[in-house]
């Protein structure tokens, strides 16, 4: 695979990169990616568990190619898909949900869960391992991303950091997370929420607070909150304790 000889290229060119990021031998993209995962969460069960399922699944393979080959089209990388396979926290993101999401789909929801909690504690997300993504999912930088259960996002889509994809507490149906169009564009800090449908390639302006449907190739900005009648929702405990 060209993806993993020319990571292999980079580290030869530069041997301390191997040790700093805890890269063993690896000759396939499972391998790669194992070692990549164990050395990133300094766990060797997460990259065992990354390798297994990358070596299982070719197909999951080629859509995480996909995203590493994009995220290097669209931010420019230097170093192409090779250096950022290596360095992007996004498409380590990105990974670590696919693995969670094969794990939800296909063995344990509690490992599912398991493994997106450990990941995410390394990598500053909180992704519902049910949450369906797209191939070609851009997170630049990738930090602060929440996403809830029944969230879909499109091929295609791009993210900045501190983005919430999440719900409103006032719906517990089926869909209560927004769908983000294909070739949507959403910028940092903002915030979405509930059973809302961003359209194809709209662009959401960083910090807007979006509660409706956005249409295709529309862009939406700001961040005003107005008074909506009484509140809803409160975690409160009611009862009275003696």
């Amino acid at each position: 695979m060209k993806l993993v000889k020319d990571v292999q290229d980079l580290v030869s060119e530069a041997p301390s990169i191997a040790p700093i990021l805890g890269l063993t031998r690896f000759e396939t993209f499972a391998e790669l990616a194992g070692t990549l995962f164990t050395g990133l969460c300094n766990n060797t069960e997460i990259g065992n568990t990354v390798a297994r399922v990358y070596g299982a699944d070719a197909s999951l393979v080629e859509l995480t190619t996909y995203d590493i080959t994009e995220t290097a089209r669209r931010n420019f990388e230097p170093g192409g898909p090779p250096a950022t396979l290596l360095f992007s926290r996004g498409v380590h993101a990105v990974m670590a949900h696919r693995i969670a999401n094969y794990l939800w789909t296909h063995e344990s929801p509690n490992l599912a869960l398991a493994f997106k909690a450990a990941c995410g504690r390394v990598l500053d997300t909180d992704i519902h391992p049910a949450a369906q993504f797209g191939a070609g999912l851009w997170l630049d930088h990738g930090l602060g991303f929440v996403v809830g259960e029944t969230c879909v996002i499109d091929e295609d889509v791009s993210i900045w950091h501190n983005v919430t994809l999440g719900s409103t507490l006032s719906n517990s149906g089926a869909c209560r997370h927004p769908y983000i169009g294909r070739g949507a564009v959403i910028g940092a800090g903002a915030i979405l929420l509930g059973n809302i449908k961003i359209g194809a390639n709209a662009n959401i302006g960083a910090g807007a607070i979006v509660v409706e449907d956005v249409a295709d190739n529309q862009l939406v900005v700001g961040n005003k909150a107005a008074a909506r009648g009484e509140a809803k929702i409160s975690f409160l405990n009611t009862e009275k304790t003696e």
